[in-house]
């Protein structure tokens, strides 16, 4: 029987590929701003938010796109404060989060016991309502990002030089943020929130290996994404282990073997100009 043919990894594929590009694009900005933290310090605090919807009887999905959009306002807020120490306020609010979870999950009990699904992911428990909220959020995302691509660009690279240019640089911060938030939150359901930052941090690691230009990276991490996303998929399917762990792992190993290629092509590349600069000396 083809892996197609269940429901749920129809769901799940659909799922992973949108996630996959909307977690590669905001993870690019993120490496590149040097926040790749940010991805851990709001998927902790996701956490939270899923042991909220769980104790409540609320869908935790909802509980914790909303507890992660506070986080990412509060970060945004800390940043400002500690200027010289911005990292401080990604530690402040990820200790906010698994303070707040560990409390909630043992006051919860019983009814929080199905949150390590959510902390590694779970492909046969990715439901029609996980597949509404994903593609209506992910298109959303997708559209903005599009949108505000260029001044996400400048942003990126020259806050000062972005202000220069007539960019709002406060509030595409605060939108970035809770573009981030929401990511993270959705990515949580395939991936596991333990592992959502490095799903949105190794295709970045990867493709800056090989590219030559912002654009460049841009398609290759999310093209990297896509790859590690569904083959991880597929293998979690096949050998029943958890989808986050098998997206990882695949996306370590890509990022390993184009090290290695690249290794060995500026070595070929060496050797045969030593070769030539050789033939040219003894001639």
């Amino acid at each position: 029987m083809s892996i197609f043919e269940y429901a749920f990894m129809q769901r799940a594929l659909f799922i992973g590929i949108i996630i996959s590009i909307i977690s590669s694009s905001m993870g690019l900005f993120l490496v590149l701003r040097r926040l790749s933290m940010v991805g851990d310090t709001l998927s902790h605090t996701a956490l939270a938010g899923v042991a909220i919807g769980m104790i409540t009887n609320i869908y935790p999905l909802y509980t914790a796109i909303l507890t992660t959009l506070a986080a990412s306002f509060v970060v945004e807020k800390l940043r400002k404060e500690y200027k010289e120490y911005a990292e401080l306020s990604l530690a402040i609010v990820m200790a906010a989060g698994i303070g707040t979870a560990s409390l909630l999950i043992s006051i919860g009990k019983n009814k929080t016991m199905g949150i390590m699904n959510y902390m590694f992911g779970s492909i046969s428990l990715v439901t029609e309502e996980d597949l509404k909220i994903v593609v209506f959020l992910g298109m959303i995302i997708i559209a903005i990002i599009l949108l505000v691509f260029r001044a996400l660009f400048y942003m990126t690279f020259d806050e000062s030089d972005a202000k220069l240019r007539g960019i709002k640089v406060n509030r595409l911060n605060l939108l970035f943020a809770m573009l981030v938030a929401i990511t993270i939150t959705l990515s949580m359901r395939i991936v596991g929130i333990l592992l959502v930052s490095s799903m949105m941090t190794v295709p970045v690691a990867t493709s800056i290996q090989i590219a030559k230009s912002f654009k460049q990276a841009f398609i290759l991490t999310n093209i990297f994404g896509i790859c590690t996303v569904t083959t991880g998929l597929i293998a979690s399917f096949y050998l029943d282990i958890a989808p986050g762990g098998s997206i990882v792992i695949i996306s370590l190993l890509l990022l390993f073997i184009v090290i290695i290629i690249k290794n060995l092509y500026i070595s070929l590349v060496k050797k045969t100009i030593n070769t030539l600069d050789g033939d040219v000396y003894n001639e």
